[in-house]
C-alpha cells in the first residue's frame, strides 16, 4: 500500500516460495517424496533454509531450547490434486468448471485418519506434544533434542545481522513409511521473528491528508505558475478516483457482481472498518451496503501486533474493502483477518475461505520479496491456492511497490507469493481517467520524484530520483506454467538463465498513489482527536482489490465461478479485451507528470507546504510495452472484457 505520504504498503510478511514439477503448473512437490535419505528416511525438501550458508555457525543449539513448529500433512494423492486444480482452471479441458465442494475437495484428497494417526504416533513417540491443529496441518511442541529425534536434524545456532536464530544444520526427514503423509514442516527455522501474544488491537492510526491543490478529473486543472516538466506544464495530481470513475475506465458497463462473494484478507482488523465504508460509500456516491453485505470472520487473538505495526494495516482493509464495493457494488463481501502478518496466521485466514468455501474471489494485497521466501511454506501455501482451484476460488496478489526491488533491497527479484503459478499477481498503471468519465490511457506505474527548488523557478534534479513503482519480473524459483506458453517473450521468461520462469505480473489496474484512489479511514490526529477523513491512495495494493472487483463483475456475467483465472486471463490475450499498457501511450517522444503539493507534517499547513513533480511510467529497469509486459502484464480490462465472460468458451 502506497499512500501521498511516507506510508508503504504495511506489514510484510515472511513469504514463502514455490516447488515445481517440470513441464507442469507450478506444483508443491510432497517434500518427503523427493528424497530418500539416510536409513531409509524421507528427505523433507527445502527446510534447511538458505540464509544459513552466509550466516556464522554457533555450533549446536542447546538441546532443552523450545521449539514450535507446524507439521503440514500431504493427504490423499498429491499429483491427482495437482492434475485435477490444473484441469478445472483450463478453458481448453473437458473438465473445466468442474468444481468440487469443499466436503468433496476434502474426501479427495485431504488427509486420511490413519495418515494423520500415523503422524500424530511418530511426533508423540519423539517426544513433541502435539498442541493443536486442522486438517492441513498439526502444530507440535518441544525441545530441540525431540526435533533433531523426530526429524532427523539437529538444530544450530547462527550468527545472523547481529542476532542468533535456530535453524536445522541440514534438511529435515521423516521416516520412510511416512513419506505420503508429510508435506513439510515449517518453524523449525526462528529467524526473522516469533510471535507474541497479545489479545488487544491498538486503535487508528497516525491520521494523514492531501493538501492540494487537486484535478478532479486528470488534466482537468494545470499547474500553470510552476515551471514546465518535459517541455511543457502538467497537471495537478487527482484528489482521488472513485468508483464511477474506474468503473468507467475498465468497462463494468451495467454489472454490479450481483450474486458473487469477495473475501479479503490483511492482518488484524480496524474496529470502524463497517462504519468507515458506510460513510465513505455515502459520501461518495456508491451503492449503500444492505444489511449483511459486509461480514468479518476474525481469529480469537492476535499477536505479534507491535512487530506487525498493526494499526499500520487498518489503512490496507480499508483500501481493499471500499475498492471492491466500488466496483463491485453488489458483491459480497467478507474480511477475514489473519491474527499477526506472519506465514502461519495468514495461511491460516487463507484455509478459512477454502475450507468453508466462504467466497469466490480472494484479493490479498500483501506480500514480500522472493529472496525472503522458504520453499517449506511455499508447499503449504500451493496446497492451498490448488484446494481453492478445485472448488472454483480464484486468489489475486499484489506484485509489490518497489519495481525491480534493486532500491529497496538491492537485487532484482519479484515479490511472492504473486510468484506462485497458482495465483493472479497483479501489477500496477497509472491512470488517466478524463472529463465525462472517459478513459483517456494508461502507463506503467513508476515514480521519479523531484522537488521544487527554493526560488520557484525550476524542479530540482529533475526528473529526480526513483521512488516507487509496479512490481514484476522473472522469478528465481517457479518454473513457467504452461498459460503463460507463447505469450510471454523469452526475453522476459528466460532472464535468469536458460530455463523458462515465472513472469509476473499476469493482469494489471490503476496502482499510481498520484493518480489513485479516494479511500475513507478514522484516524487519529495531533490534538488528540480520532475521526473519518479521506485521502488519495495507491500502490499494487490498489490494483489487486480492482481487478478482483472487475472479476467479481465478470464472474455475474458467467453465471458460474470464474475459479483460477489465469488461464481464462492469457486466453483472452492479444484482443481488444485488454487495454496495452506502454509507458509513452501519447507518442514515443511525450514523457508524463504530474504536480502535487503536500503537508510537511501530512496533516496541515502548520509547517509548510512541499511542492513536487511525479514522472508517470518510469518503473526502475521495468518497462510497459506493447504486448507482454513485467509491468502490467497481458494489460488493463477494457470494455468488452466483463461481457467476454458471458461467452461458453473463449479462444485466442
Amino acid at each position: 500500500m502506497t499512500t501521498d505520504h511516507t506510508r508503504r504498503r504495511t506489514g510484510l510478511r515472511a513469504a514463502a516460495a514455490v516447488s515445481l514439477l517440470a513441464g507442469s503448473l507450478a506444483v508443491g512437490i510432497p517434500a518427503a517424496q523427493a528424497d530418500t535419505g539416510p536409513n531409509g528416511r524421507a528427505t523433507l525438501e527445502g527446510t534447511a533454509p538458505e540464509w544459513t550458508a552466509a550466516a556464522s555457525d554457533a555450533g549446536a543449539t542447546a538441546g532443552s531450547t523450545q521449539v514450535s513448529a507446524r507439521v503440514y500433512l500431504a493427504g490423499r494423492d498429491t499429483q491427482g490434486l495437482t492434475a485435477y486444480a490444473s484441469a478445472v482452471s483450463d478453458p481448453s479441458s473437458p473438465s473445466y468448471g468442474r468444481y468440487l465442494t469443499p466436503e468433496q475437495a476434502e474426501a479427495r484428497f485431504g488427509a486420511t485418519p490413519q495418515q494423520i494417526a500415523a503422524v500424530t504416533a511418530w511426533l508423540k513417540s519423539s517426544g513433541l506434544t502435539v498442541t493443536g491443529g486442522d486438517r492441513h496441518y498439526l502444530a507440535v511442541t518441544g525441545d530441540a533434542a525431540a526435533v533433531q529425534k523426530a526429524f532427523a536434524a539437529p538444530l544450530h545456532d547462527y550468527r545472523k545481522d547481529g542476532r542468533t536464530y535456530h535453524a536445522p544444520a541440514h534438511a529435515a526427514s521423516t521416516p520412510r513409511e511416512l513419506a505420503d503423509a508429510v508435506l513439510t514442516v515449517t518453524g523449525l527455522d526462528d529467524s526473522p521473528r516469533r510471535a507474541k501474544p497479545q489479545d488487544t488491537l491498538p486503535g487508528p492510526g497516525d491520521g494523514f491528508r492531501n493538501a492540494g491543490p487537486f484535478s478532479t478529473s486528470y488534466g482537468s486543472n494545470v499547474a500553470s505558475t510552476l515551471p514546465d516538466a518535459y517541455g511543457g506544464k502538467v497537471p495537478y495530481a487527482v484528489r482521488g478516483y472513485t468508483g464511477k470513475q474506474l468503473r468507467a475506465a475498465y468497462g463494468a458497463g451495467g454489472f454490479t457482481g450481483k450474486g458473487v462473494t469477495v473475501a479479503i484478507t490483511d492482518a488484524y482488523a480496524s474496529p470502524t472498518m463497517a462504519a468507515d465504508a458506510a460513510e465513505y460509500a455515502r459520501r461518495n456516491g456508491d451503492q449503500p451496503y444492505r444489511k449483511g453485505q459486509y461480514t468479518e470472520v476474525l481469529p480469537a487473538s492476535y499477536n505479534s501486533v507491535e512487530d506487525c505495526g498493526a494499526s499500520g494495516w487498518y489503512g490496507e482493509e480499508s483500501l481493499d474493502v471500499e475498492a471492491v464495493h466500488a466496483l463491485a457494488p453488489d458483491a459480497d463481501i467478507v474480511y477475514v483477518a489473519g491474527a499477526s502478518c506472519n506465514d502461519p496466521d495468514l495461511l491460516d485466514a487463507l484455509n478459512k475461505i477454502v475450507d468453508s468455501r466462504l467466497a469466490d474471489i480472494v484479493s490479498n494485497s500483501w506480500g514480500d520479496i522472493e529472496a525472503n521466501e522458504t520453499p517449506e511454506t511455499a508447499a503449504a501455501y500451493d496446497r492451498t491456492f490448488k484446494l481453492g482451484a478445485i472448488e472454483g476460488i480464484g486468489f489475486y496478489f499484489s506484485s509489490g511497490d518497489d519495481g525491480d526491488n534493486v532500491a529497496a533491497h538491492g537485487k532484482k527479484q519479484i515479490d511472492t507469493p504473486a510468484n506462485s503459478a497458482w495465483v493472479t499477481a497483479v501489477g500496477g498503471t497509472s491512470l488517466a481517467v478524463g472529463k465525462g468519465d472517459r478513459y483517456q490511457f494508461e502507463t506503467g506505474w513508476g515514480t521519479e520524484k523531484a522537488n521544487l527548488s527554493a526560488d520557484g523557478k525550476s524542479w530540482t534534479d529533475f526528473p529526480g530520483a526513483y521512488t516507487s513503482g509496479a512490481g514484476g519480473g522473472t522469478s528465481s524459483t517457479v518454473k513457467q506454467p504452461f498459460y503463460q506458453r507463447g505469450v510471454v517473450p523469452d526475453s522476459l521468461a528466460k532472464a535468469n538463465g536458460p530455463t523458462r520462469m515465472r513472469t509476473t505480473p499476469d493482469i494489471a489496474a490503476v496502482a499510481d498513489p498520484n493518480t489513485g484512489f479516494l479511500v475513507g479511514q478514522t484516524q487519529a490526529w495531533p490534538d488528540g482527536t480520532v475521526s473519518y477523513d479521506e485521502y488519495r491512495i495507491g500502490g499494487t495494493s490498489l490494483a489487486a482489490p480492482v481487478i478482483a472487483g472487475v472479476q467479481a463483475l465478470a464472474q455475474q456475467a458467467r453465471h458460474f465461478p470464474i475459479g483460477f483465472a489465469n488461464p481464462g486471463i492469457y486466453a483472452r490475450y492479444g484482443s481488444p479485451l485488454y487495454h496495452d499498457v506502454t509507458d509513452h501511450p501519447l507518442g514515443a517522444d511525450r514523457d508524463l507528470a504530474v504536480a502535487r503539493v503536500d503537508f510537511v507534517n501530512g496533516v496541515d499547513a502548520a509547517d509548510g507546504l512541499r511542492t513536487s513533480v511525479r514522472t508517470l511510467g518510469k518503473d526502475s529497469s521495468l518497462q510497459a510495452v506493447r504486448g507482454y509486459d513485467d509491468v502490467t502484464g497481458v494489460g488493463t480490462p477494457a470494455p468488452g472484457y466483463v461481457a467476454s465472460y458471458a461467452l461458453p468458451f473463449f479462444r485466442r
